[in-house]
């Protein structure tokens, strides 16, 4: 049955690839019927002398319609013409574009580090003899281990004021909150360019498309090649905002998660935390 259905669905595209090529054959040979029917001319007649075209005119007419599709405005253009206004948006738009990557690749690398320590909470800290030879196995810049000093000088130390169930919580959620905080730094950036940047580059279109009226204006020629070139050039200001307003968006909502992600990690690790030394205490 298979060897059946492959032999029909073959002849079928064989034939349809025969209908396919038969038309482009037509077409390719219909117009040599016309030149073979044509008289050939005879070097006896009298008569002005039939001059062939040369491809040279042809080559130049056609790079000189090029170099009239050819325009001058773009964004080097609008940088060197544009006014101190237009230069300082765009100024603005490179600051927030290479501001977000910044702290997108940075904050990246300190997550990554993050979730990297997370894993060695089950393999060195967890399987350790006390808490202080746990708290040494992990990195010094890790989160996991202020959180575990935090908790374990809260155990050592002590208040009268509170019992030390709620002393020992009330010191990981402060170091949980400075945890989130460092978190965060930079992320609100991400936003505020997301929500910020396709403003200014309007901006900034407004502002092109006013001077570039006002210049039409005065020069009296409203044609629309006049018209186009400025206009369309004001309008790269939204493309810019745009363009660093969409990473931006993006990368923040990535982010967000990631840090969501380590936030729930690090709360489970303070509550097992907060129960061990609770429990020890008793």
């Amino acid at each position: 049955m298979t060897f059946k259905t492959l032999t029909i669905a073959t002849a079928i595209v064989f034939m349809c690839g025969l209908g396919a090529v038969a038309p482009a054959s037509a077409q390719n040979a219909a117009p040599a019927a016309p030149a073979a029917a044509a008289p050939a001319p005879d070097a006896n007649a009298a008569g002005p002398a039939v001059s062939v075209p040369s491809s040279a005119p042809k080559s130049s007419a056609a790079a000189a319609a090029a170099a009239d599709q050819s325009t001058p405005y773009g964004i080097t253009h609008l940088w060197v013409t544009g006014s101190w206004i237009d230069r300082f948006i765009m100024v603005v738009l490179a600051i927030m574009s290479a501001g977000t990557w910044y702290i997108f690749i940075s904050k990246f690398i300190d997550q990554a580090r993050i979730l990297g320590h997370s894993k060695l909470v089950d393999k060195r800290f967890w399987t350790s003899a006390t808490i202080s030879e746990g708290i040494e196995k992990l990195p010094k810049n890790s989160l996991f281990r202020a959180i575990a000093e935090s908790g374990l000088r809260a155990s050592t130390e002590g208040t009268s004021l509170v019992g030390m169930n709620d002393w020992i919580g009330m010191s990981l959620s402060r170091q949980l909150e400075d945890a989130n905080g460092r978190l965060q730094g930079g992320v609100t950036f991400l936003a505020s360019v997301g929500s910020v940047a396709p403003f200014v580059g309007l901006a900034g279109t407004v502002w092109g498309i006013l001077q570039a009226l006002i210049a039409i204006g005065v020069a009296g020629q409203a044609s629309i090649d006049k018209v186009a070139g400025p206009v369309g050039e004001a309008l790269i200001m939204t493309f810019l905002g745009l363009a660093a307003a969409v990473p931006a968006v993006l990368l923040y909502n990535y982010m967000v998660r990631r840090n969501k992600l380590i936030t729930e990690k690090l709360r489970a690790f303070a509550g097992d935390l907060q129960s061990y030394l609770v429990s020890k205490a008793k």
